[in-house]
């Protein structure tokens, strides 16, 4: 993921100012089966920092889980 430039409050889009702990639960469960997966960091789906943070915190140990897995196979 690039990184983007830090944006004034105001012209930060309302989803990121929008969020609860059930749609960040949401985004890591997605992110984790994700990676769990193999599928690429790139398809992650939030314009959202918090929620696309979540997701790739999710997708981080997917990933790791999925490593495991197939080095025991």
């Amino acid at each position: 993921m690039e990184p983007t430039e830090a944006l004034p409050e105001d012209d930060r889009s309302n989803d990121d100012r929008q969020w609860s702990l059930d749609s960040l639960n949401k985004a890591y469960q997605q992110g984790y089966m994700a990676g769990l997966t193999g599928h690429p960091p790139s398809q992650q789906p939030y314009s959202a920092e918090v929620l696309a943070a979540a997701w790739e915190a999710g997708w981080d140990d997917g990933e790791e889980q999925y490593q495991r897995l197939l080095k025991s196979a």
